[in-house]
C-alpha cells in the first residue's frame, strides 16, 4: 500500500512538471514495530502526504500581468469553494478591469476583495512589494500570504492550494515579494523523480513476486496436507 501511494504521488508530479505554480507532493514514512513477542515484526506506515514548499525556476515572459513570487508567499484568489492561494502568477484582465486567473478567478488585493484596475489605461506596473500602479494612479496591492509553519496544505483547483490554519500576510518585502514579468515554473525535478518512479515501480514489482510466491506456497502446503 505504502509503494502504491508514493508511486501514484510520483505519477502526479512527473504529469505536472510543466505545470506553473505547481507544488510537487512528498510523501513521508514512519516505521511500526508490532507490539510484544520475543522477534517483533516491524512494518512501515502507508505515509502521510505533503505539498513542497520549496521555490520552482523563474522564466521571464516579458508579461506585465505575469508575476512570480520570491520566496514563499503566496498570492491570494476567490474560487467558488472559498478563498485559496496559489504560485501561478499569470493573471488577465477582464473586459470591466478585473485582475483574474487564466481559469477567471478573481485575484484578491491586500484586503480580501477583487483588484480592479481601469481597462482604457496602459498596462500596470507592479513593484517588488505587490503595489500596483496604473497611468501613474495607485491600484492597490496584490495581496500576499505566507502558510503557517505546520500548516496541513491542501491541492484545490490547478496549482491552488488550502490550508488547514489560516495564512498570515507576507510582510518582509526583503527576501520576498514578486516580478513582474516572470513565471514560476513547477517544483518538481522531472529527471529526479523519474529516477524515483523507476525505482518504485521496480520495488512494487518485487514485492508483488514476493506476495505471489508466499500465496503459491500457502496453496502448495494446504493441498499437501489435505492430501495426507
Amino acid at each position: 500500500m505504502a509503494l502504491q501511494r508514493r508511486l501514484d504521488t510520483l505519477a502526479n508530479n512527473v504529469a505536472n512538471a510543466n505545470t506553473v505554480g505547481f507544488r510537487g507532493e512528498e510523501m513521508s514514512f514512519e516505521e511500526l514495530l508490532s507490539p510484544g513477542g520475543n522477534d517483533p515484526v516491524s512494518f512501515v506506515s502507508k505515509g502521510q502526504n505533503h505539498l513542497s514548499l520549496q521555490t520552482g525556476e523563474v522564466t521571464q515572459t516579458g508579461n506585465p500581468l505575469d508575476v512570480a513570487l520570491r520566496g514563499e508567499a503566496f498570492l491570494a484568489i476567490q474560487t467558488p469553494n472559498g478563498v485559496a492561494y496559489t504560485r501561478d502568477g499569470r493573471m488577465q484582465m477582464t473586459s470591466d478591469g478585473m485582475l483574474t486567473t487564466l481559469s477567471g478567478h478573481p485575484i484578491l488585493d491586500a484586503g480580501g476583495a477583487p483588484v480592479q484596475l481601469n481597462p482604457d489605461d496602459p498596462p500596470p506596473t507592479i513593484n517588488k512589494a505587490g503595489t500596483i500602479e496604473q497611468a501613474g494612479n495607485n491600484m492597490g496591492a496584490l495581496g500576499m500570504y505566507r502558510m503557517p509553519r505546520g500548516a496541513t496544505l491542501t491541492r484545490g483547483e490547478g496549482a491552488s492550494v488550502t490550508s488547514d490554519i489560516p495564512p498570515t500576510p507576507e510582510i518582509d518585502f526583503l527576501n520576498n515579494g514578486v516580478l513582474q514579468g516572470y513565471v514560476e515554473k513547477s517544483n518538481v525535478n522531472p529527471i529526479l523523480e523519474m529516477t524515483h518512479l523507476i525505482t518504485i515501480q521496480r520495488n512494487f514489482q518485487a514485492v508483488t513476486n514476493i506476495l505471489n510466491d508466499t500465496e503459491s506456497s500457502l496453496q502448495d502446503s494446504l493441498k499437501t496436507l489435505a492430501g495426507s
